[in-house]
């Protein structure tokens, strides 16, 4: 209770010269094993095989789980494991007499079941605070009909708040931060066991003190609070204090400071009067009174947010934060975004009394109540109305929390993980000390401007009939700017339709004359040179090379739109980008059998082809779901990318709804038809950088050819974050920006995550030239790009390569619905309907006219400049200035100086020179490849063994080989045998992508990511013969092992660590225990564990099958049940396919327990839980009723 629990990663080693030992964070997101010996000797390392014991001398090889500890006392000679340590720790002092007689938990009160207010008064109240319709429509009214955050798709393509000129709530202002590379997203959705969102209120005890009394606190299972709840807290034995944050309007835009400070030294005064809870309210009176038809217009707001952070710091500043904790009680939250900030900037609690008051009406509204009555709602109650806005607030606030890597509230809690954009330094040393603001922005002044701008809209006339709609989310004619626009939709059809420069340009004056929309629209061209002849600029050619097109799946698109994409960059020499989901391998081959008409029998939905034509996306992507990812796509590959973040929800995984997943989707990713696809928000083999270097060792070793990229989403310090990418040796480097498209995302993550690219660029390209790392990556850049003179901008802020998403999709005829998520699409791009996908009217000519329009922008803008190719304008940031006539509504306070002012790289252009694709240097498959007989077994086919000894260095071991396998002969195409044998311990990723016909034999043990993404053929992984321990009961295989596995077989004849299975599609493995999280997100396969296993199994498992053995009964409560059943053994099919799997085992590993079990199969089957998803329910091994001749579905 006194400090919040540490989420890591990391392994800490610790000692005080009596004990050394090492602890590992609290969700397992680093290796951590040891070894001891008979005679005491410990070695304990992130890895195995760091240091060279006799096995015949080891009693013991184990791993920490997720929080535990070993330690060596080096006074008694005595070796603690985790339990014992902890033990003795507890029993100290009793602790938990002092949590019983002295913590106070809040019990649940019932919501309120009638409306307070009148519906003119609700929307006088609701225009003051800041409603608009969509707000109420779109995210309030969703929210309570489902219990969960609207899905929405396209971006955000309007204005920053701060160079809009529509009035903008004050959280709009502030961009979540987020997770990437350093440390993981946590996973809200399937690993939730591990979080929190319990707050406790009251006084903080002194953190170098042990006192009865420091238990004395409030506990709240949830931050969000009815009216109920928050007179509770009231009523306890807590001493409250509530203040107002209302203050006198006719003191004007400079009273809001004044009111501030005021609150400030409020607050101070009730903490020293001995109050331990303090409400901040915006409430006039007590409560909200029935009938009660006006609010005194007289009265402002302090803007909750700016209250809270305000208050916050100043009790920081006076050393009495840890006295008292702050409530707010306001009608400014609704959104998830809304408690996040109250919550970051110091809010313990929040009751957010106007929108459970709006709840109320949407459920008493006729229109609602004729809605539940059709069936069209759900029929619920108020008081289930009310619950499920709560409960979709609190969905978000895991998702929100978990995005930057924590797990608990308490921990998120006054972290301030936000950026400002367009906030000033007096607003922010007025309430937000510590956050970033580099473009300066907001005064307080111009800040309470913005709040009396809402005010007089309800005061003290209100003379609108309904909230105001203004458009931020849907276009709408004369609401806020859109950058897809449906006019700017149909000017670029008509201009791609022909070659016809002219309908170009009247497109691309569209967008000139815009709004200011994006921070590059505040810049202009500042040329050292006079223009030259166009004629003088490299040709249209060369700069198309430097053109891709954004990550858009095959799923969130339709099969014609993604092709026509690919068929059209591999024409002009540029790039497209596959998405996460994989590719049909029959879009691997070169078009020769295309007619006159343009059609071709191997791709019969396409129109306009040519012969010589590829469907083959150039850039094939990697992503946390590893669906479609197998060896014959990786090898097809001129890029691999890495997908760390996307622009539309970073810290989030890529999400496919289930009406999008249509049988040929499926097969694809090897999932469910009809089963929604979330990826996890991390990868889950990089959980830090070093994690990073290894996928991406991966990636060079089994395809050495293509350059490797790893996509990031711009956020402060990401020009760190780039620093270590470019170590972990990347070939490219991509920055994606906040208003990135999307086919399906949370609404909140569209508009409130990431900052603009134009930030992460420039800060990227600075720091990697301060660094001497420059000429190491090649920089990409993306997220809004529409015409030429955004690439130029790009370029002269250091982007090498420019990517192009929702407008290539509108050059290929997307009208800009905005409902691809709902599967619907009219014109079918973004759609899986057979129906919808016939009226896909795009041929690759017109995606072709459209880049080649662009690049004939970019030589004219070129010329003007004076110069003669892109090549010498990147990085060049003096020849940009901010342009002087443009007048913000709101401030004129913007600095741009980090945008312009870059190193200057005039008389040194070497490190635009980026050299061929980054290598492994010399590796173990170097050496196989390099052998005669394996190169012949290779080209005929043959069968081959070879025996060769191992080391903990030799990583990745068999994916070079894969990888010419695959090139060869595809990824089932290979009839020969290539069996390796290998002694000693392996590296990390032994045995990825594996294809049928390789088995790799391992006598000793292994690292992390066993048989990631492993497509066929066999791992066997034993302990050496000599070895003495009984190997059922040690760890053999570490953490991620079967990561994305779309075939084959693993066989360990030990226990493996966390997240055995994860993401397996189609693999198959027998071990003899596991750690937390197994089977977690499988979708295909058949997995055995003959031991213990941790917590979380089968969290989101929608396919394939998994046996447990349970010899001491405490399996069932290590199950996630939210999506699998479990059952014992009940069909002859299930048995047989177990019984198989344990006969294999044992006869490839020698196993004593396998024998043992398979000895005694009538003692031990009844032991044995079988794991099955809904999906599987009907197949033979799952259900004795079903007799049909077929094996289980998923691993055909």
């Amino acid at each position: 209770c006194i400090q919040e629990p540490w989420d890591g990663p990391a392994m800490v080693v610790f000692s005080d010269g009596k004990t050394v030992g090492a602890t590992l964070d609290r969700n397992g997101l680093r290796p951590a094993r040891y070894s001891i010996t008979k005679s005491g000797y410990i070695v304990v390392a992130s890895e195995t095989g760091v240091v060279d014991l006799p096995e015949a001398e080891i009693v013991e090889k184990g791993r920490l789980g997720p929080g535990q500890m070993i330690a060596a006392d080096l006074e008694n000679h005595e070796i603690l494991k985790n339990w014992e340590i902890k033990q003795r720790v507890a029993l100290r002092k009793p602790y938990g007499d002092w949590w019983h007689a002295y913590r106070i938990v809040l019990e649940p009160q019932a919501f309120v079941n009638t409306t307070k207010l009148e519906p003119k008064e609700l929307l006088r109240r609701q225009t003051a605070f800041g409603y608009t319709a969509e707000d109420v429509e779109m995210i309030i009214e969703p929210m309570t009909s489902q219990g969960k955050e609207p899905t929405f798709c396209m971006g955000d393509d309007i204005p920053l708040a701060v160079l809009s000129d529509k009035p903008r709530l004050l959280y709009d202002y502030f961009k979540q931060r987020f997770a990437q590379v350093t440390n993981p997203a946590i996973d809200p959705l399937r690993e939730s066991l591990v979080m929190s969102l319990s707050m406790q209120l009251g006084e903080r005890g002194n953190l170098l003190e042990t006192l009865p009394e420091y238990a004395r606190l409030l506990k709240l299972e949830t931050p969000v609070l009815n009216e109920a709840e928050l007179q509770a807290i009231k009523s306890s034995d807590f001493d409250t204090a509530e203040l107002s944050t209302l203050f006198d309007l006719k003191a004007g835009p400079q009273g809001l400071e004044t009111a501030v400070r005021n609150l400030c030294e409020q607050a101070a005064a009730a903490v020293m009067a001995g109050k331990k809870i303090l409400i901040l309210s915006d409430q006039n009176g007590e409560s909200l009174e029935e009938n009660q038809t006006e609010a005194p217009p007289e009265s402002l707001y302090i803007p909750p947010l700016l209250a809270v952070g305000a208050v916050h710091h100043h009790l920081i500043h006076r050393g009495l934060r840890m006295k008292a904790s702050i409530i707010t009680k306001t009608a400014q939250c609704w959104s998830t975004h809304h408690f996040a900030c109250l919550i970051g900037y110091g809010a313990s609690a929040v009751c957010p009394y106007l929108a459970l008051e709006s709840v109320r009406h949407w459920w008493s509204d006729p229109r609602t109540q004729k809605l539940m009555a059709r069936g069209k709602v759900d029929n619920i109650t108020i008081e289930k109305a009310q619950k499920n806005y709560r409960k979709a607030v609190e969905a978000g606030l895991l998702k929100i929390l978990s995005k930057m890597g924590i797990s608990l509230l308490s921990s998120y809690h006054g972290a301030q993980i936000f950026e400002a954009i367009g906030i000033g330094a007096d607003l922010l040393e007025l309430g937000f000390a510590g956050t970033v603001s580099r473009l300066g922005g907001l005064s307080v002044n111009e800040l309470a401007q913005e709040i009396i701008s809402f005010q007089q809209r309800a005061f003290p006339e209100l003379t609108a009939k309904k909230l105001e709609n203004f458009g931020f989310i849907q276009y709408r004619p004369k609401g806020e700017y859109h950058m897809n626009s449906p006019e700017m939709s149909k000017a670029l059809h008509k201009a791609v339709s022909g070659r016809n420069y002219d309908h170009y340009q009247v497109y691309q004056q569209q967008l000139v004359g815009r709004p200011v929309t994006a921070l590059r629209d505040l810049l202009d061209f500042n040329s050292d040179r006079t223009s030259i002849p166009i004629e003088e600029v490299e040709p249209i050619e060369e700069i198309v090379k430097r053109f891709c097109t954004g990550a858009m799946s095959l799923g969130s698109l339709s099969r014609e739109a993604h092709e026509t994409l690919a068929v059209a960059m591999n024409r002009i020499g540029g790039k497209s980008n596959s998405g996460e989901g994989g590719e049909d391998p029959i879009r691997f081959q070169v078009l020769d059998d295309v007619d006159e008409n343009g059609h071709s029998p191997t791709l019969p939905h396409l129109k306009g082809l040519r012969n010589g034509d590829l469907a083959s996306s150039a850039i094939k992507q990697v992503a946390s779901g590893r669906f479609g990812v197998t060896p014959e796509y990786l090898i097809n590959a001129r890029q691999l990318e890495i997908k760390v973040s996307q622009g539309a929800k970073p810290g989030e995984g890529g999400q496919l709804p289930g009406k999008k997943v249509s049988p040929y989707i499926a097969m694809l990713r090897r999932s469910k038809p009809g089963v929604s696809l979330i990826s996890p928000p991390p990868h889950h083999d990089i959980y830090s950088i070093e994690d990073l270097a290894q996928l991406i060792f991966d990636l060079h070793q089994i395809n050495p050819q293509a350059r490797v990229s790893v996509k990031l989403v711009a956020e402060i310090g990401i020009g760190t974050i780039a620093a270590g990418v470019a170590k972990a040796n990347a070939d490219i480097i991509q920055i994606s920006g906040h208003d990135g498209g999307t086919g399906a995302s949370p609404l909140s993550s569209i508009k409130h995550a990431g900052v603009p690219w134009e930030l992460g660029v420039t800060e990227v390209h600075r720091v990697l030239l301060e660094n001497q790392l420059r000429d190491r990556v090649l920089l990409r850049a993306d997220g809004g790009f529409k015409t030429g003179w955004d690439v130029v901008m790009a370029a002269l802020m250091g982007a090498e390569e420019y990517g192009f998403g929702s407008v290539a999709m509108i050059a290929e005829g997307c009208i800009m619905a905005r409902i691809c998520h709902t599967n619907n699409c009219p014109v079918g791009v973004a759609t899986q309907q057979e129906q919808l996908r016939k009226r896909f009217t795009g041929i690759p000519e017109h995606v072709v006219n459209f880049f080649f329009f662009i690049a004939q922008e970019v030589r004219s803008l070129l010329a003007r400049l004076g110069y003669r190719s892109l090549q010498e304008i990147i990085g060049r940031a003096d020849l940009l200035k901010v342009r002087e006539e443009i007048k913000l509504t709101k401030t004129s306070a913007l600095n741009l100086n980090c945008l312009t002012q870059l190193p200057d790289t005039r008389s040194n252009r070497s490190w635009l020179n980026h050299g061929e694709v980054h290598n492994n240097g010399s590796v173990l498959d170097d050496q196989l490849l390099a052998d005669k007989e394996i190169e012949k077994a290779i080209r005929n086919q043959g069968a081959i063994t070879k025996e060769l000894a191992i080391v903990n260095t030799d990583r990745t071991v068999g994916a070079r080989l894969a990888g010419v396998i695959a090139k060869q002969y595809g990824n089932t195409g290979f009839e020969g045998q290539i069996t390796l044998k290998f002694c000693g311990a392996a590296g990390q990723s032994f045995g990825a992508f594996n294809l049928p016909g390789m088995t790799l034999i391992l006598e000793g043990d292994a690292n992390d990511y066993v048989g990631k993404g492993m497509h066929g053929g066999e791992i066997i992984v034993k302990p050496p013969r000599e070895a003495g321990y009984d190997s059922a009961q040690n760890t053999i295989v570490g953490n991620t092992c079967l990561y994305g596995a779309t075939g084959g077989i693993l066989f360990a004849n030990g226990g493996a660590g966390e997240r055995f299975g994860v993401r397996n599609s189609k693999g198959q493995a027998v071990i003899e225990g596991a750690g937390d999280h197994c089977c977690e997100y499988m979708t295909g396969g058949v997995i055995v564990v003959l031991g213990n296993v941790g917590r979380n199994v089968g969290a989101g498992m929608t396919g394939g099958l998994a046996y447990f053995l349970d010899e001491d009964g405490s399996f069932p409560a290590k199950v996630n049940q939210e999506i699998v059943k479990i059952q014992r053994v009940i069909s002859p099919a299930g048995e047989q396919l177990l019984q198989e799997l344990i006969q294999a085992h044992a006869e490839y590993t020698d196993s004593a327990k396998a024998r043992t079990i398979l000895r005694n199969w009538s003692q031990y089957l009844p032991k044995f839980w079988q794991v099955v998803p809904p999906s599987e329910a009907d197949t033979p091994e799952a259900n004795a009723e079903v007799v049909a001749e077929k094996v289980l579905s998923s691993v055909q």
